[in-house]
């Protein structure tokens, strides 16, 4: 009896999952390039913490045109969001964003994009776009005041991944 509600479960289950994508072309009609590459792509990201709590990001970002004849990019990414330093002392809390693109020669270098607060429990506002855009990761940490981040906040840890082009 085990056994046969199971399989009845999944037989149910495969039924759905095979006649979702149906329905939902119908309810939006067909996909085509055109009204593909002119969607924007609205994606929320956090919040994100420091280790410890130390600093927290979050915000938004929008992608508009993606392209993915090649390698998959979006025309133009937008990224918006706010940085708290969670800290009293003097640690400064960074949002530390590694803007993966294609270049003219179509590799994909990155760049970094790093936004400072160092004005405890007010957050800080930041604005930014980048074109052609492959991958947009974000790192969170919480530091000194300097010019930049540090080597360990870049290099140490895991990045969250806040938009991958597919």
């Amino acid at each position: 009896m085990t056994i046969t509600r199971t399989l009845a479960g999944l037989a149910a289950t495969a039924a759905l999952v095979s006649f979702a994508p149906v329905a939902a072309q119908a309810a939006t009609g067909p996909s085509g390039a055109s009204t593909s590459a002119t969607a924007a792509t609205t994606v929320k990201w956090g919040t994100y913490y420091a280790p410890g709590k130390r600093a927290k990001a979050l915000g938004g970002l929008v992608a508009t045109g993606e392209d993915h004849a090649d390698i998959p990019t979006a025309d133009s990414v937008k990224i918006s969001g706010k940085v708290t330093d969670l800290t009293r002392t003097s640690a400064c809390g960074w949002a530390v964003f590694r803007v993966t693109y294609r270049d003219e020669n179509g590799g994909l270098p990155f760049r970094h994009r790093s936004v400072l607060d160092c004005s405890y429990g007010t957050p800080k506002s930041f604005s930014f776009s980048q074109r052609d855009v492959y991958q947009v990761e974000l790192k969170v940490c919480s530091e000194p005041k300097a010019a930049k981040p540090s080597l360990n906040c870049l290099y140490a840890g895991t990045w969250k991944v806040v938009y991958l082009s597919k």
